[in-house]
């Protein structure tokens, strides 16, 4: 039985709660910066899956997790397509677990470099090239650990090679066989005036000019600033791009950045939650962009994006949903529901359609955009020889 101190006691607390609840919610609907604690960095996307596709001249690459959802039973290939009307053959690099992802850096056509994050007991990152199209494999020195995003490894036309370290170290080597060293990390870039003015907060992507020139990618924690960085003179720079001034109060973060078709490409989201965009940008210097349209989310998030040999831009969006741009100047274009998989990369062979890659254990699915109206056909059927248990701790 309730005695009536009892319920005046409870209604009491009841209406301290729901004043508690109401200023709660009025904190959270104003929105304005100043509600953030001083010092709070922004919120920025879930990091992108390193499952991705590039082209490279008429040479196309993709990397796909196959085999168990997760654990030490996930292994991650590498399939090739050259020439339209060709198909996807199994190039995985032999002799190395491949259960911590790819990370893929492209040269031209059949040539490519590739680097296995650590996982399991491997506690560093195999590095091996291919100038065949994936037909023989040669070792090139370790690299300490990549990090866990698609960009962290690059290749530049003359034989360098730039990586993006797990302890956001960035680590240079002046050919595919030299040793790495230390280029910069990421606190002394956030310390150098460039790395101020943007409150770097992280660093996500390395690539090269088509010069030859470094180029590094990050989270600004200042609003509306896009955190591409170049040294030129022996001082990093604030590279750009520059973004519409509509975006202005919304934090950016560069989550893809790749040098692609004589140019590099990069993409990044602006604002978070349902007003969160996507835009692509083109540089052929790493000091000049063109902007694509902003391409709204609506609640959605971007989970992988796939790079063509013209420029193109492809991602996979949460919800089965797709959208690709051309390039500079183009609108972006929603493509039909995505087929089903494990996992799902697009890939923008060139002088061809959009394919898709879903895998589903040992088998991968490709998938080919064709008709009109649009619509997503089976082309292709790789059965994959998957040594399950063979990674230490299964």
């Amino acid at each position: 039985m309730t005695t009536p101190r009892r319920a005046s006691r409870r209604r009491h607390a009841a209406r301290r709660a729901a004043a508690g609840l109401a200023l709660a919610l009025l904190a959270a609907g104003c929105g304005s910066s100043a509600a953030r604690p001083a010092g709070t960095p922004p919120p920025v996307p879930a990091p992108l899956s390193l499952a991705t596709a590039l082209t490279s001249a008429a040479t196309a690459w993709a990397t796909v997790p196959m085999g168990a959802p997760s654990g030490p039973n996930q292994f991650w290939q590498l399939f090739m397509l050259t020439g339209p009307g060709g198909r996807w053959s199994l190039r995985t690099p032999p002799g190395v677990a491949t259960n911590g992802a790819l990370v893929l850096a492209a040269q031209r056509g059949p040539t490519l470099v590739t680097g296995i994050r650590p996982s399991l007991d491997l506690g560093f990152s195999p590095v091996t090239a291919t100038l065949d199209g994936g037909g023989t494999w040669s070792s090139l020195p370790p690299e300490p650990g990549f990090a866990d995003v698609p960009d962290a490894l690059a290749a530049a036309a003359g034989g360098q090679l730039i990586a993006l370290g797990a302890d956001q170290a960035v680590q240079a080597a002046a050919s595919q066989q030299a040793a790495w060293t230390t280029l910069i990390t990421g606190k002394a870039l956030a310390a150098t005036a460039a790395g101020r003015r943007c409150a770097l907060t992280g660093l996500t992507a390395v690539a090269y000019t088509p010069a030859g020139s470094p180029l590094l990618a990050g989270t600004c924690g200042r609003a509306g600033t896009a955190g591409v960085f170049t040294r030129r003179g022996g001082t990093w720079q604030l590279a750009g791009p520059a973004l519409p001034a509509a975006l202005s109060g919304r934090p950016v973060q560069v989550i893809r950045l790749s040098r692609v078709g004589g140019r590099d490409v990069a993409l990044l989201q602006a604002g978070t939650g349902a007003s969160a965009v996507l835009l692509a940008a083109w540089t052929g210097d790493g000091r000049s962009w063109a902007l694509s349209p902003a391409f709204g989310l609506s609640g959605s998030r971007a989970v992988s994006a796939s790079f063509g040999a013209d420029g193109a831009v492809a991602v996979v969006l949460s919800g089965g949903r797709g959208v690709t741009v051309g390039g500079p100047g183009a609108a972006w274009r929603l493509l039909p529901p995505l087929p089903a998989g494990q996992a799902v990369v697009l890939a923008l062979p060139a002088d061809g359609p959009a394919d898709l890659l879903a895998a589903v254990g040992s088998t991968m699915a490709v998938w080919q955009l064709a008709g009109r109206p649009a619509r997503w056909a089976r082309i292709q059927t790789i059965k994959v020889p998957i040594q399950y248990g063979s990674s230490s701790g299964s």
